[in-house]
């Protein structure tokens, strides 16, 4: 079966082409895609070659990760539904992970269609919405996990550290549970998107006094959305006793945490990474209902056919930009 696809070819090249997929099975279903939501961060980290595997690295003596069909996250229209599928229908509006393909490094990829999934990969969309504002939802459930997993109690002051989509669906998800959230950045255009608490610049790492300053009792809720071990200890050092740290970054083969210094008050780390159907749904209704907002952080829009362009905004961030949106229509 013959589907078109966003393909890195080799490190920094991003082409559209024709693919081959495998043919549907009874148990699957086939989705004409409509949009997809570029994941910056993740996929960035695969279009330089710095990943083999989800969250697993590349390292030296590893295969080349090429060629690869990026991406994890789309929306669409059910084209055809096997005969063991028994609640989708053709016409209906769905979300979609990975997809089938072959010949590629991993033999599944997100920014292609039609799209070739197991029923267990597509999610029936809400009404409330365009189907759109659903189009990220597995980083928005990253965003969402990283706010649901801490403890706290209402009023109690959150730091997030990093203005990406992840950064901001985290603070929203935490604002929303009571906390008083504090964003943390280094752009001031995305600081911008934040409505639900404070936001403050990051300059050469000043933003830790200017914590501490604000909150001298210390903080109860850390997220780390950058990747830095730099950043977990910062916020280790603005943590109040029995805090509640949260990494969701990707830190490569600098991957290495000491545990010592968190001990010394008695800290708790959650390590948030991937999705689960029961998150993606839950995401999905807070998404229908206003709680976590997607549209709003859309800044481009670009045809699918120009998809190595959207890639040249991002890596060379010539202009602002935040989500990043293919229209396959």
């Amino acid at each position: 079966m013959n589907a078109n696809a966003v393909v890195f070819k080799n490190p920094n090249e991003v082409v559209f082409e024709s693919v081959d997929c495998p043919d549907p099975t009874e148990e699957q279903v086939v989705v004409n895609v409509t949009h997809s939501w570029i994941s910056n961060g993740t996929e960035g980290s695969y279009l330089r070659g710095e990943r083999v595997d989800g969250d697993t690295p590349w390292r030296p003596g590893d295969p080349s990760p090429f060629p690869i069909v990026a991406g994890y996250q789309k929306v669409g229209i059910v084209d055809w539904v096997g005969s063991e599928v028994s609640d989708l229908v053709k016409g209906d509006s769905v979300f979609v992970s990975v997809s089938n393909i072959n010949n590629m490094f991993e033999p599944r990829g997100g920014h292609i269609s039609p799209s070739v999934s197991s029923r267990g990969g597509v999610i029936k969309l809400p009404p409330e919405l365009d189907s759109i504002a659903y189009s990220g939802l597995v980083l928005t459930q990253v965003g969402y996990n990283c706010g649901e997993r801490p403890r706290f109690e209402p009023g109690d002051p959150a730091v997030v550290v990093g203005d990406g989509l992840v950064g901001q669906w985290a603070g929203q998800m935490l604002a929303s549970r009571g906390a008083e959230v504090v964003l943390v950045g280094r752009h001031e255009d995305r600081l911008r998107h934040f409505s639900k608490g404070e936001t403050m610049l990051e300059r050469d790492g000043d933003w830790v006094e200017a914590v501490k300053e604000r909150f001298p009792d210390g903080v109860q809720v850390g997220v780390d959305t950058v990747g830095s071990l730099g950043v977990m200890g910062q916020l280790e050092s603005v943590m109040k006793r029995f805090g509640h740290l949260v990494s969701a970054g990707f830190y490569g083969t600098d991957d290495c945490l000491a545990l010592q210094p968190p001990r010394y008050k008695e800290l708790s780390i959650d390590l948030v990474s991937g999705a689960t159907p029961e998150r993606l749904v839950k995401a999905m209704e807070l998404v229908a209902k206003g709680i976590l907002d997607t549209t709003s952080l859309i800044t481009h829009r670009f045809p699918v056919a120009e998809a190595a362009k959207a890639w040249d905004l991002i890596e060379s961030k010539k202009e602002p930009v935040l989500g990043v949106v293919l229209d396959w229509a």
